[in-house]
C-alpha cells in the first residue's frame, strides 16, 4: 500500500520522535546483555536455545509489553510466515502457518493443548488467549507429531506462563484505551481494557497469582448505526460485532528441593452481540404509527481450564513431568425480539448449541538412560474428548442434526538424544496413537544438530504428523431446499510430513559492542489425503467431505537480528511456494504458486529518559491460488486467482517513571490504514458467488496504556 498525503504527518511524528531521543542520548552508554534464553518446548529438560536440537523461536515478555499486545493474535500478527485474518460476522480470527490453517498446528499453554469449538489444541481463535500472565511464547516450526501428537503438522505454539517472582509481593494493574479505526467513545466505541494482577510468595516454597482482565471491544461501526437504529435500510448493527471478554486466572506453585507442583485455573467468558440489520417497521395503518422490531442474537462463549502439573527428579537423575488437565468450552445463543424504541427484549429464547469437554494427561520421563553420549525419554498422552453441536446447528429452517462426538487418544512415544561428539547430536523419535474412531497411527521424526566452529549452527528436523478430521467434517448434516452438505464418519486422518533445515550464525564485532544473529532456513511440507468438501451428486446437488486432495509447500526464509548499544533490530524475508493438488478434478492444477513476505522491527532505548520507541513492519506480497469457478458455459474449471499485497506498520513509545513503578505506552497500529484487500482466489459455483475481498483490519488506530507496578 503506497504512502499518501494523509500518512505524512504520522511518519513525520514517528521519525521526529526517534530523532529527538537520539540527539538527547548521544552521550549515553548502555551495556549489551547476552543472557541465554531457556526453552522447554520439545526438550528433555529445560535448556538453553544453543543446546536444543530443535530450532525454537522465542517471543519474550519484553516484546509483548513493547507492543502492548493483549491477545495471542495481537503479538503474532507481526510474525514471519504467520497470517491472521478476521471474520467480522462471527467475531473470530483465523490464522495460518506456512500456508496451512489453524487445523494443522497446535496451540498449547504450558505444554497442554487448549480446548476450543473444534477440539483440543487446533483451530484456536487466537483472540481468546490472553497474555497478561505470560513469561514468553515458544514457536517450533515443522512436524512435531512425535512430541505433541495429532494436528502438529506445521508446528506448535507453546505459551509459557509465569510461575515465580523474585519479590515478596507484586501488584500490577493497567488501563488501556484504544480507538477502533477513527472511532472512540468512553463506553460504546473503541477498545477498553482493564487488568489487575497480584503475585505473592507466601513462603520460600509457595507462590501464588490471581489475575483478572476485562477487554471490551465496541465493534467497528463504519457506516452502520448500532443497536438503537430503527430504519429498515440495512444500516442497523455493526460491520464488526462488538464483544466483551472477561478472563480470571489463578495459580498456586509449590517448589521444594527436587519437587515442584502447580495448579492453574483459568475461566474465560466472551459475549458477542449481533444486532440484525433487518428491521421490521411493525406499522399500524389505523394510527399511522410504527413500532420497529428486530430479531437479535447474543453469543456466549465460556471456557474452563484446570491444569495440575508435577515435575522433579527421581533419585536425583530421572526427570519426570506429568500434567493432568480438565477443560470445558460451551457456546450458548440467546435470541430475542428487540423493541427498539422501548429498549425491550421480548420472546427470549436461549440454548446451548455447542459443548466440548476434554480430559487430558501428558507425562514424560527423561534421563532414563543418561550419559554424556546418550539420553532416553519416554512418554504418554491420554485424551478423552466428547461434545456435541456445530455452528451449523444454529441455522434456522433447516434439517440440522446434532450428533454427540467422542474422540479418545491413547498415545505412547519415545525419543533419544545421541551425542556422537561435542559438535554433533541427533534425536530419533516415534509415537503410536490408538483412537476409538480411526486405525492406529504411527509417526516418526529425526532431528539433528551440528555445531561448526565460529558459532555456526546447523539443525534439521524431518517429522511426520497426522491431522484428525474435525467435528464438521465428520458429523455435519445441513439439508434444506437449497443445500445438502454432509459429513463423513468414515474419513481417515490426513497424513503429513515435513522437513526443515536451519543454518544459524552469531557473531560479535567492535569488542562485543555489536552482536548479530543470522539464520537461513528451508522448509518442505507434504500433506496427503487432504479432506475437502466435494460434490457427490449433481441432481439434486449434494456435497460430502472426503479424503481426496494433497498439499505441498516449499519455503526459503531468513531471519536476522542486530544489537548495537541502544539499538535492537530484526529483519526477516520469506518466499513460500504452495501447490494444491486437487485430485477430485481431471482439470487439476498442481503448479507451485509463490508468495513473498517481509518483516522487520527496530527498538531504540534512551536510558536517560527511561524511554524506548519501536517500529514494526510486515509486508505480505501477492498470494496466488487456483480456484474452481463456473465459466460462462456453466462448466467448472480451475483458474489462477490473486489476493492483493498488503503491509502492516505499527509504532510504539514506552516510558517508565519512578523507578519503573509507572509505565506509559503510546502507539499507533495499522499506520497504513489497511481494511481489506481485493481477491479473485476463492471458488464459486452455480449457487454462490465468490467473495471479492479479504477482511484484514479496521484501519489505523491509536492506543494509550497506563500501567502501575508495585514490588514489595
Amino acid at each position: 500500500m503506497s504512502l499518501n498525503k494523509n500518512n505524512i504527518p504520522i511518519f513525520f511524528l514517528i521519525f521526529f520522535s526517534c530523532g529527538a531521543f537520539s540527539q538527547q542520548a548521544k552521550n549515553d552508554t548502555i551495556k549489551i546483555e547476552t543472557l541465554e534464553e531457556v526453552v522447554i518446548s520439545g526438550q528433555f529438560n529445560p535448556q538453553s536455545i544453543e543446546k536444543s536440537v530443535f530450532e525454537v523461536k522465542v517471543i519474550s515478555k519484553r516484546n509483548i509489553n513493547q507492543q502492548a499486545a493483549n491477545t495471542l493474535a495481537d503479538i503474532l500478527n507481526q510474525t514471519l510466515n504467520i497470517n491472521i485474518t478476521q471474520n467480522a460476522s462471527t467475531g473470530k480470527s483465523g490464522v495460518s502457518l506456512f500456508g496451512l490453517d489453524a487445523q494443522y498446528f497446535k496451540v498449547l499453554i504450558d505444554n497442554v493443548p487448549v480446548i476450543n469449538e473444534e477440539g483440543l489444541g487446533n483451530n484456536i481463535d487466537l483472540t481468546l488467549i490472553n497474555l497478561d500472565d505470560i513469561e514468553r511464547i515458544e514457536i517450533v516450526e515443522g512436524g512435531m507429531g512425535v512430541q505433541y501428537g495429532a494436528n502438529a503438522v506445521s508446528g506448535i505454539i507453546n505459551v509459557i506462563t509465569k510461575k515465580s517472582s523474585r519479590y515478596k509481593t507484586e501488584i500490577k494493574a493497567y488501563l488501556q484505551e484504544e480507538t477502533v479505526g477513527n472511532e472512540y467513545e468512553w463506553f460504546e466505541k473503541g477498545r477498553h481494557i482493564q487488568s489487575v494482577q497480584l503475585r505473592h510468595n507466601f513462603t520460600e516454597e509457595l507462590f501464588g497469582t490471581i489475575a483478572y482482565t476485562r477487554n471490551d471491544f465496541g465493534g467497528y461501526w463504519d457506516k452502520k448505526q448500532g443497536e438503537q437504529y430503527d430504519k429498515n435500510d440495512s444500516l442497523r448493527g455493526h460491520e464488526w460485532l462488538p464483544k466483551l471478554q472477561q478472563n480470571t486466572k489463578l495459580l498456586l506453585n509449590f517448589k521444594k528441593n527436587y519437587f515442584n507442583i502447580f495448579y492453574k485455573f483459568d475461566y474465560f467468558n466472551e459475549t458477542i452481540n449481533k444486532y440484525n440489520e433487518t428491521v421490521n417497521l411493525n406499522e399500524n395503518p389505523a394510527t399511522d404509527t410504527n413500532d420497529p422490531l428486530a430479531l437479535d442474537d447474543v453469543y456466549i462463549n465460556n471456557r474452563l481450564y484446570h491444569h495440575l502439573n508435577a515435575n522433579g527428579l527421581i533419585k536425583k537423575s530421572i526427570n519426570y513431568n506429568i500434567s493432568f488437565s480438565y477443560q470445558e468450552q460451551t457456546k450458548n445463543i440467546e435470541q430475542y425480539t428487540y423493541r427498539i424504541r422501548k429498549d425491550e427484549q421480548l420472546n427470549k429464547q436461549d440454548a446451548e448449541y455447542l459443548s466440548r469437554k476434554a480430559l487430558f494427561s501428558r507425562g514424560t520421563f527423561s534421563n532414563l538412560i543418561k550419559s554424556d553420549a546418550f539420553n532416553l525419554q519416554a512418554g504418554y498422552e491420554i485424551t478423552n474428548e466428547k461434545g456435541f453441536g456445530s455452528p451449523l446447528a444454529i441455522t434456522v429452517n433447516t434439517d440440522t442434526k446434532t450428533v454427540a462426538q467422542k474422540l479418545n487418544h491413547y498415545d505412547l512415544f519415545s525419543s533419544a538424544e545421541i551425542n556422537t561428539s561435542k559438535r554433533f547430536s541427533l534425536r530419533p523419535g516415534a509415537r503410536i496413537s490408538l483412537t476409538n474412531l480411526f486405525e492406529n497411527q504411527y509417526v516418526f521424526s529425526l532431528s539433528t544438530k551440528y555445531l561448526f566452529k565460529n558459532n555456526l549452527e546447523l539443525r534439521t528436523i524431518v517429522g511426520s504428523a497426522n491431522r484428525t478430521p474435525n467435528y464438521d467434517e465428520l458429523y455435519t448434516y445441513f439439508v434444506d431446499v437449497n443445500h445438502n452438505i454432509q459429513g463423513n464418519s468414515n474419513l481417515n486422518p490426513e497424513k503429513g510430513i515435513s522437513a526443515f533445515v536451519h543454518l544459524k550464525k552469531q557473531f560479535s564485532l567492535n569488542q562485543d559492542k555489536l552482536l548479530m544473529k543470522n539464520k537461513v532456513s528451508f522448509s518442505y511440507i507434504n500433506v496427503k489425503d487432504r479432506i475437502e468438501l466435494i460434490i457427490v451428486q449433481q441432481s439434486p446437488l449434494a456435497s460430502q467431505y472426503n479424503n481426496i486432495d494433497s498439499y505441498k509447500s516449499l519455503g526459503l526464509f531468513s531471519e536476522n537480528s542486530l544489537q548495537y548499544q541502544r539499538i535492537r533490530a530484526n529483519f526477516g524475508i520469506s518466499v513460500l511456494g504452495i501447490s494444491k493438488i486437487l485430485d477430485r478434478s481431471t482439470s487439476t492444477k498442481d503448479d507451485f504458486l509463490y508468495n513473498l513476505q517481509l518483516n522487520s522491527n527496530i527498538n531504540y532505548v534512551v536510558p536517560k529518559w527511561n524511554t524506548s520507541c519501536s517500529l514494526y513492519f510486515k509486508h505480505v506480497g501477492k498470494q496466488h491460488q487456483f480456484a474452481e469457478k463456473t465459466n460462462e458455459e456453466g462448466n467448472q474449471e480451475f483458474l489462477k486467482g490473486t489476493t492483493d499485497a498488503y503491509s502492516w506498520f505499527d509504532f510504539t513509545v514506552k516510558k517508565t517513571f519512578f523507578k519503573t513503578k509507572f509505565e506509559t505506552t503510546l502507539g499507533i497500529r495499522n499506520i497504513l490504514n489497511v481494511n481489506s484487500v481485493n481477491t479473485t482466489a476463492f471458488p464459486n459455483d452455480a449457487h454462490n458467488s465468490a467473495p471479492s475481498s479479504v477482511l484484514l483490519g479496521y484501519g489505523r488506530s491509536y492506543f494509550l496504556k497506563l500501567a502501575f507496578n508495585l514490588n514489595l
